[in-house]
């Protein structure tokens, strides 16, 4: 409220401004990048990137497809064919072997993508070592979508900040929050400029308003930004909550034959924005029903973006071409858990039960059906 109140009375309530200004700081000062610019959204920061890249009509951008939808729509907004790539199953994101087979394939053609675009879900890093040796191969920069993995760490390195550039969501589900809001990353200062340049209708500068090119009005407002600078202050607290939540579940499922949690990877360190699993012999939309009898909200997965209808005729690549995509098999068997970091251990307590009566329940139903 004291940033809010600093901004309303010095009349910065608009886009830029001293908050824009220090949260942009922070995110540096957090994540290690060399430049930062606040955007209005993680969506928008996608969008700034994409066409700082100069990927336009007739281009292909390489993307996820086991995320949410707004990691795919920024290559629709620039006039550019997504092409979706399969997960694998231990990080649930990007598979190598589907993008090295895309990348033989479109360089066989002559349709090299101009970008790749790797999501980093639920605070899982992707294999970004095997990812980047891919694109640097054929040329191809890496933009990271790490919209719920600020302060996950691959091999050391925070994610968003290994690829050609990275961004972050602070909308109000995220880890933290301005509200809405988002951040573009990247170690190269001058591509972040031209972004900046972008996000602020591509103004010239001169003593009149002079535009050589299409821009956006994609800039962050300093209020939102003084709720930033303060959420970044419970960054570290807020991992730590998360952490301890999945930990909880983990503990307590442990012993059920029917929920596997999904652990971080070696040389990976978690976010746990979200907690999530798989179930086994299990139909998850009953399980959703019976903890909604309970009123406990548990959500699906992702829905893969080559299944939704607005991306139909799509190309996609799947991590086993003969096998059904890993991305399909996660939407027919997961859940996401009530992972806020408000609950107390009574109300995890509540979800654990609820959820062991669910799944041991519903098994033990159809067994005396059959």
């Amino acid at each position: 409220m004291e940033y809010i109140r600093e901004a309303v009375d010095s009349n910065w309530v608009a886009p830029l401004g001293p908050n824009v200004d220090e949260m942009e700081r922070l995110a540096k000062e957090y994540t290690g990048a060399k430049a930062a610019l606040a955007t209005n959204s993680g969506t928008a920061a996608i969008h700034l990137a994409l066409a700082t890249m100069e990927v336009g009509s007739g281009d292909v951008v390489f993307c996820q497809s086991f995320t949410f939808i707004a990691s795919a729509n920024p290559i629709v907004y620039q006039g550019a064919t997504p092409v979706f790539i399969d997960s694998e199953p231990d990080t649930w994101n990007m598979s190598p072997e589907a993008l090295r087979r895309a990348l033989e394939d479109s360089a066989t053609t002559g349709s090299l993508p101009k970008a790749i675009i790797v999501v980093h879900l639920y605070g899982q890093s992707a294999k970004m070592d095997e990812l980047q040796a891919l694109a640097d191969a054929y040329g191809v920069p890496i933009l990271e979508d790490a919209a719920e993995s600020l302060g996950a760490t691959y091999k050391g390195k925070q994610t968003g900040t290994i690829g050609k550039a990275g961004i972050f969501s602070f909308n109000g589900n995220k880890i933290i929050t301005t509200s809405g809001g988002g951040m573009l990353v990247s170690n190269d200062s001058a591509f972040i400029e031209q972004a900046r340049k972008l996000s602020t209708q591509a103004k010239e500068v001169a003593p009149y308003y002079l535009h050589e090119k299409n821009g956006f009005n994609y800039r962050m407002s300093n209020i939102s930004a003084g709720i930033g600078i303060a959420q970044f202050g419970v960054l570290p607290s807020r991992i730590l909550t998360k952490r301890f939540i999945f930990d909880y579940y983990t503990k307590h499922f442990s012993a059920n034959p029917y929920v596997e949690m999904h652990a971080e990877m070696v040389q990976t360190y978690n976010n746990y924005w979200l907690s999530t699993l798989t179930l086994h012999s299990v139909n998850p939309k009953e399980v959703l029903e019976a903890l909604a009898a309970q009123q406990i909200e548990a959500r699906l997965l992702w829905k893969p973006m080559h299944t939704q209808p607005c991306f139909a005729g799509c190309t996609f690549y799947a991590h086993e071409e003969t096998a059904t995509p890993v991305s399909e098999q996660l939407f027919a068997t997961g859940l996401c858990l009530p992972s806020t970091t408000s609950m107390t251990e009574s109300e995890l307590k509540r979800v654990v039960e609820a959820l062991q009566l669910a799944t041991l329940g519903v098994q033990e139903k159809r067994e005396i059906e059959v």
